[in-house]
């Protein structure tokens, strides 16, 4: 289909890896290409956030669908000045709130990975930030339920060469690194190849803007861990897509503009 001429466009949602593969094979016969791809998410506490809010939304945006969206916080960044009591906060949360268990059980709140190959890889992400001086304070491990479940995970003292930092986990382990300077989180938000969405929260507006704008991300949750609906414009920048999903700047993705002058009639 990338390949044949008759096929005029093409909208994928799925890693960057493939999605890469495709714009490829849609070069040749210079296709109309909507890519919504993977991305590496920062979630950045300020020390003018308010905490319990950034708790709650850090615990929405980590663990929904037990991590497993592109949209998923990847990375939480968090000030020196609040960290500890951040991270006892969302320690204590983790807890208290997520329940593992059947998707169908109403008060579950944590299910299993898609499949062995995702346990893998967030074991390999776990173990590796261990190994490069990484502290596991809440799970860590495979659940006593067996099969892909996971336990709820939260590491400290991450570091930017951790693969949970380097790479989209796309499981329920919260990362956290400790920032000075508000130029650091940005710094440190901005360093991955992609850019779909980032998060942050501050009660200081002044701050919500500038950081905003520096955010090479398409999409921004300021005191917002949940953002996407279907009036929202979906997508990313750099290597997390082109394009974009929903709004009405989604149509654009199936249009063509076309120019017509008429002259010369009397």
């Amino acid at each position: 289909l990338c390949e044949h001429h008759q096929i005029h466009a093409l909208s994928f949602t799925g890693s960057s890896a493939v999605g890469k593969l495709l714009l490829g094979q849609c070069a040749d016969s210079v296709k109309k290409v909507s890519l919504e791809l993977g991305g590496n998410a920062p979630f950045i506490v300020f020390d003018t956030a308010n905490l319990e809010k950034a708790v709650n939304g850090a615990l929405a945006c980590k663990f929904r669908n037990t991590g497993q969206t592109c949209v998923s916080a990847n990375r939480i960044l968090v000030q020196e000045g609040v960290h500890d009591k951040f991270v006892a906060a969302l320690t204590g949360a983790i807890q208290q709130k997520i329940k593992i268990g059947d998707g169908f059980n109403p008060d579950t709140t944590l299910g299993p990975l898609i499949n062995s190959k995702a346990v893998e890889k967030v074991e390999h992400h776990v173990a590796d930030a261990i190994k490069k001086g990484g502290k596991v304070v809440v799970g860590g491990k495979r659940h006593a339920l067996g099969g892909n479940f996971f336990e709820p995970t939260l590491v400290t003292n991450v570091n930017r060469n951790m693969l949970v930092c380097e790479e989209e986990t796309f499981g329920p382990v919260a990362s956290v690194l400790k920032f000075k300077t508000e130029e650091e989180a940005v710094e440190l938000a901005n360093s991955t190849r992609v850019g779909l969405a980032g998060y942050f929260y501050t009660e200081n507006i002044a701050q919500g803007w500038r950081v905003a704008k520096a955010l090479e991300v398409g999409m921004v949750g300021v005191n917002e861990g949940i953002i996407s609906c279907a009036e929202a414009a979906f997508g990313g920048v750099k290597e997390s897509g082109l394009g974009r999903e929903g709004s009405r700047y989604g149509l654009d993705e199936f249009t063509q503009i076309k120019y017509i002058c008429f002259g010369g009639l009397e």
